[in-house]
């Protein structure tokens, strides 16, 4: 297989046979976050190759399924057939990637990972420079795979540059590895801004009455269903708004009122939109092992919105946005009270205080930063063989 894409619209000739390979356990058109934002810089200056986990089909071949969402973006999907077992699954992936990296001309590969689970089947690559965008402790998460933090030691012996999602999981990680540095979630600002503008409200929230208390993402085990049951129930006439696909929990499961309202996943592009037309964002995460080293994206995003956020008590959200006295922290007991202040204050109370606070935040800084580490690691690298030469 050829990947496409590999010698058209390079923007930056130095690093014309420069590529970037990324084995992810989050799909690229799923939700849109923290892989895609980074790594869509990252492919400004050399080819992504993003490698995803497999999907399993009523197939006979495996085979690979090459998506180019742009000249310098390549996804690469392995299909396999249902009743693989993970012996064979490995092997044939490790037998794709060999692939890939063989046909596709480089003179400086550097391998990314977010999940340390690809180590199963790249573990052999020879690359300039080893990444591990530690992003969550998925050890913490529903599912996860028995022996994920023995892989994941593994990469800490690998990697050359480790980053982290946030400062409580840096906190966390820092004694493991001799060069790793903390990045919690940034924000793309100008997209966000657009819900302040006027704008038509979507198709199927505009029949939901105001007002409303949003909250968009990935709906999974880090959500307080409880607590968002509660606030319904303690407040009938605010109506709650749920955008994100469900998983790993039983759709089933979530609470249903008349104004408790689960829209399903949204595009990004689609976003600005719908938060436009809400008068506070809310972020009810249980206070659980899976949220203990979460740094959510969407704080930021709520906030360049334009809206007033409430938060349950996630250590990166108080230390950070609660310390500055941007975000409302809320609990069980008082999350009635909270929302209702937040509502009974002008959508532009805080606007002045949070520009200034997200004035220096933005994604393309948080990938030239990123950048500038993995040089040094790939020029260390470099230096070293030649002082023991000399």
């Amino acid at each position: 297989m050829k990947i496409a894409g590999g010698k058209k619209n390079k923007p930056n000739i130095l690093l014309k046979s420069s590529i970037l390979l990324c084995f992810s356990h989050l799909r690229w058109n799923f939700v849109y976050q923290r892989p895609q934002h980074i790594l869509t810089h990252a492919s400004k200056q050399q080819q992504l190759i993003y490698f995803e986990e497999p999907v399993y089909e009523e197939t006979r071949y495996p085979s690979m399924r090459v998506n180019d969402p742009s000249a310098m973006i390549t996804i690469v999907t392995p299909v396999l057939p249902v009743s693989i077992s993970a012996t064979k699954a490995d092997a044939i992936q490790r037998r794709f990637v060999e692939q890939i990296v063989n046909s596709t001309p480089h003179d400086r590969l550097t391998i990314w990972y977010y999940t340390p689970m690809a180590l199963r089947f790249s573990d052999h690559l020879v690359c300039d420079v080893c990444v591990y965008d530690c992003m969550d402790e998925l050890s913490a998460f529903k599912n996860a795979p028995a022996e994920l933090m023995q892989m994941e030691k593994a990469l800490f012996q690998r990697a050359d540059v480790v980053f982290t999602g946030g400062q409580s999981l840096y906190e966390a990680k820092r004694s493991l590895h001799r060069s790793i540095f903390p990045f919690p979630s940034s924000i793309d600002v100008a997209h966000f801004h657009k819900a302040r503008e006027p704008g038509d409200d979507p198709v199927d929230q505009a029949d939901i009455p105001h007002p409303r208390v949003g909250f968009f993402g990935v709906i999974d085990e880090r959500l307080d269903v409880e607590m968002i049951a509660q606030a319904a129930a303690a407040m009938p006439e605010v109506h709650f708004v749920m955008l994100g696909p469900v998983v790993k929990i039983d759709p089933l499961s979530l609470p249903r009122a008349s104004n408790l309202h689960w829209l399903g996943a949204k595009s990004y592009a689609d976003l600005p939109r719908y938060l436009g037309h809400w008068s506070a964002g809310w972020m009810p995460f249980a206070l659980n092992e899976a949220t203990r080293y979460i740094s959510p994206t969407k704080t930021p995003e709520f906030l360049a919105a334009g809206l007033p956020v409430v938060s349950t008590a996630i250590v990166d959200v108080v230390r950070t946005y609660g310390a500055e006295g941007l975000v409302d922290i809320v609990d069980a007991e008082d999350v009635e009270t909270k929302l209702r202040s937040v509502l009974s204050r002008p959508r532009n109370f805080l606007l002045k205080e949070v520009d200034a606070y997200l004035a220096n935040m933005s994604w393309e800084r948080t990938w030239e930063a990123m950048a500038a580490h993995i040089q040094r690691a790939y020029a260390m690298k470099s230096i070293v063989p030649l002082r023991r030469g000399a």
